[in-house]
């Protein structure tokens, strides 16, 4: 009997899950130091560098309703954190990133990322509709993803120059490189979706 009820104890977890994609609320704050510390697992994994951030800054996203979790939910009903991806406005609001995209370890090649982008993509569309999205990343996924959604690599100068997004890379193991070239450039590629450029597009596709 022991054996049979450990047994299951460990293989339960085995079942493919449902994966729930969400606008993160005060129901989720328990996955908090969950998403810090996977974001930080996977920088040391892919030896890159990521802008850290703070229990307090991913909980107010949270309650901001700024922010996008998927749970992924068994069928003998217990659940657990399967990816994160979180927006913020700067400049006036005229641009919005998209940051802090992670999946867990668990889950990844399933396709989570792409759902969760771009339901963070959405998120700012429709809170700041007129603003610029953009984002810095060192990754080949992440680009492919933002491709598809229509951001285009873009210099760090048609970036935002609010400096207190700037700040945010001062967690960065490559922080040094940004600061050496005056910002210029560093090891992430800039990437820009500008929603009048693709308006423009769309209107002369019309014609």
């Amino acid at each position: 009997m022991y054996f049979c009820a450990l047994f299951f104890k460990r293989s339960k977890n085995t079942m493919k899950p449902e994966f729930k994609i969400y606008i993160a609320n005060n129901k989720h704050l328990k996955y908090v130091d969950t998403i810090l510390d996977t974001i930080e697992a996977s920088a040391k994994v892919r030896g890159t560098g990521i802008a850290k951030r703070t229990h307090e800054y991913v909980e107010k996203k949270m309650l901001e309703g700024k922010a996008i979790i998927s749970i992924a939910r068994y069928e003998n009903g217990e659940e657990e954190f399967a990816g994160f991806c979180y927006i913020e406005s700067w400049g006036d609001k005229k641009f919005v990133a998209n940051s802090g995209l992670i999946v867990a370890d668990k889950f990844r090649g399933q396709g989570l990322a792409k759902k969760i982008k771009k339901k963070a993509f959405e998120l700012s569309r429709k809170r700041f509709p007129d603003a610029k999205l953009f984002g810095l990343t060192s990754g080949a996924a992440v680009m492919k993803i933002n491709t598809g959604l229509g951001y285009k690599p873009v210099t760090f100068a048609d970036l935002t120059d609010d400096e207190s997004f700037w700040k945010g890379c001062e967690g960065c193991v490559n922080y040094d490189v940004l600061q050496r070239t005056g910002r210029r450039y560093c090891i992430c590629t800039g990437m820009l979706y500008d929603p009048a450029v693709e308006e423009r597009k769309k209107y002369q596709k019309k014609r």
